[in-house]
């Protein structure tokens, strides 16, 4: 019951924001990017210069080893865990942050910072508030696309950064993590994967997880962004699967001179450990920053 007075509250929030979106893109309509006409090439007036480079733009905050800051503050609810159905919250802070190398080659640095809200998932058991375990991804990426793909890879290192056990592993770990993806006639389309093994630490249970994130996306001239992923993680450990699949509606805009990204999701367990959400909800903000 508590899952569901939150769930109803996070509707009534969201209604009312979508309420004073939709004034506030009425009341200011010119701070809102301008459709991005690609096809527009003549003239070569300041217009279609704005056009081009906010068009570039959208495709770049798609884009995991873009040469673009980004800062996204992304909120996930996750519901149904546990016998008492509990509900788990999660603010991920993931600023991205490149660094040019040279002519060729660029270094970007991708971290989670994880900040949890956990609900009683069991008679007894008390709710628990805190950080989580932070994940740092370093991918090294060519400047030029590779035969099409835009590619990068590098190490990905793992925090013991949770303030309860419940919260984290207390693990310090390490592996690869690569990502390729193609971005052409609106479709962004690849794949992210980590694979993290724990060499020291205070926990109990050793961390051997591999983690996929497939995606596919369509943007729309309007800026307007259809996308689907995976965030699937498999627990060597345990020999168990936790695949959610995520549907997402992302909308860029420009509040003053700042362009933003926003982006609501609906998330489905398809596979996941006994206990484990059953369902979920993303609400996310990120900030750009084009050089």
């Amino acid at each position: 019951m508590k899952s569901k007075r939150i769930l109803l509250a996070f509707a009534c929030a969201l209604l009312a924001s979508t309420a004073r979106s939709q004034d506030q893109l009425g009341t200011y309509r010119r701070l809102t990017l301008a459709p991005a006409d690609v096809s527009s090439s003549g003239g070569g007036g300041a217009g279609n210069d704005e056009k081009a480079e906010e068009a570039e733009l959208v495709k770049q905050s798609l884009n995991p080893v873009a040469s673009l800051v980004s800062m996204p503050f992304q909120n996930n609810w996750d519901f149904g865990i546990g016998p008492s159905d509990a509900m788990k919250y999660t603010l991920n802070f993931q600023p991205v942050i490149p660094i040019t190398l040279n002519d060729d080659w660029n270094l970007i640095t991708r971290t989670i910072v994880p900040t949890i809200y956990l609900e009683s998932t069991a008679p007894g058991v008390g709710s628990k508030f805190g950080l989580g375990d932070i994940t740092q991804s370093f991918f090294l990426s060519p400047k030029e696309p590779v035969g099409g793909w835009i590619l990068g890879g590098g190490p990905a290192l793992l925090y013991p950064a949770a303030t309860d056990s419940a919260l984290g592993s207390g693990k310090w770990g390490a592996g690869p993590t690569v990502v390729a993806l193609r971005q052409e006639h609106g479709w962004t389309y690849g794949i992210l994967a980590n694979q993290i093994w724990s060499y020291a630490g205070w926990g109990s249970q050793n961390v051997n997880a591999t983690f996929l994130q497939p995606f596919v996306s369509y943007t729309t001239k309007t800026h307007t962004t259809f996308g689907l992923n995976t965030e699937s993680t498999y627990d060597w450990e345990g020999g168990q699967w936790t695949v959610p699949l995520n549907f997402m509606l992302t909308q860029m805009l420009k509040i003053g001179k700042q362009p933003i990204s926003v982006q609501l999701g609906y998330r489905y367990y398809a596979e996941g450990p006994s206990g484990g959400p059953s369902w979920g909800l993303r609400f996310a903000v990120t900030l750009l920053f084009p050089k």
